[in-house]
């Protein structure tokens, strides 16, 4: 009965939204969530009758299923554009979640490593080893840029513009957006490709990806994933440590070093500024040192 619906709300989120196809399903399966509830309870609706009392009763269905809050709030923003998707479509006329209230959740405050643990994590890589030099050149890049582990798994020479000091990332929805990138992770990246990638046999296809395995192929996220948890070891970090831990560092030391947060968000490629706003959790200590080293009074 909600097949159709279905079938153009994948294709909206497709075409509209240029949602990857992994963030569709996702959309997909919080939609399946509700029609389940709605054959369980032999409500034979389409979506212009449901009404807000029905959502409010199938999201209580999905706490009782012991779903935590966010997954539940996942699930109600899923519901929410496939409302977007029948007022755009004509197919409701009016929206039954414009008043439904998201689970309260509590804003977890990222794990960051401070600049000397990144020196630290970065210093324990084994240069001596084949896959050194590229390893080197992912972290400094991952903690130069801000990048998802996915961006550089898939960063392309022919989007590096390295003279000017700027790389073209592919981000969530396939967005494309420019970021600065330091000297160091350039001048590592150089050293890679000198004397390391121009020596190896690299699969067809991949010729422009920019770091490779020992087999020419593309990197997973899983690999570096295990390096870096392998990396923190060696170093001595017991914090929580992976690829997004450098993004997280990334926008953490920019934010408390005074950068704009619009430039922040921008360099992320984060679409809402409410996402980056929480990068600017900061320290006591820090901001105890911002009033005393600024205001007026502690400068008399």
């Amino acid at each position: 009965m909600w097949a159709p619906y279905k079938k153009g709300f994948k294709a909206w989120l497709r075409l509209e939204k240029s949602l990857s196809d992994h963030s569709v399903e996702a959309y997909l399966h919080d939609l399946e969530k509700l029609t389940q509830y709605l054959q369980l309870q032999g409500w034979m609706y389409n979506p212009d009758q449901l009404q807000m009392e029905h959502l409010q009763q199938f999201i209580r269905w999905v706490g009782e299923l012991g779903m935590t809050q966010a997954s539940q709030a996942r699930i109600l923003s899923g519901i929410r554009s496939f409302y977007k998707y029948c007022l755009v479509e004509q197919i409701s006329r009016e929206d039954p979640t414009v008043l439904l209230e998201s689970p309260k959740l509590k804003r977890m405050l990222p794990d960051t490593l401070s600049f000397e643990e990144i020196e630290m994590l970065i210093g324990a890589i084994d240069r001596s080893k084949p896959e050194g030099e590229r390893n080197k050149a992912i972290l400094e890049t991952m903690y130069s840029c801000g990048l998802r582990v996915s961006e550089v798994v898939g960063l392309k020479i022919s989007c590096l513009f390295l003279e000017s000091g700027f790389i073209r990332v592919t981000g969530k929805g396939d967005k494309e957006r420019l970021v600065p990138i330091g000297d160091n992770a350039v001048q590592q990246i150089g050293i890679y490709r000198e004397h390391t990638r121009r020596f190896m046999t690299i699969k067809p296809g991949k010729e422009d990806i920019l770091f490779l395995n020992r087999r020419g192929d593309q990197l997973t996220r899983v690999m570096i994933f295990l390096m870096i948890k392998d990396l923190a070891k060696v170093a001595g970090i017991t914090k929580t440590v992976s690829p997004h831990t450098f993004r997280h560092s990334f926008a953490t030391h920019l934010v408390e070093g005074g950068a704009d947060l619009r430039a922040v968000q921008e360099m992320l490629g984060h679409e809402s500024i409410t996402t980056t706003e929480i990068y600017t959790h900061l320290d006591r200590e820090f901001l105890r040192k911002t009033l005393h080293d600024f205001h007026p009074s502690f400068r008399r």
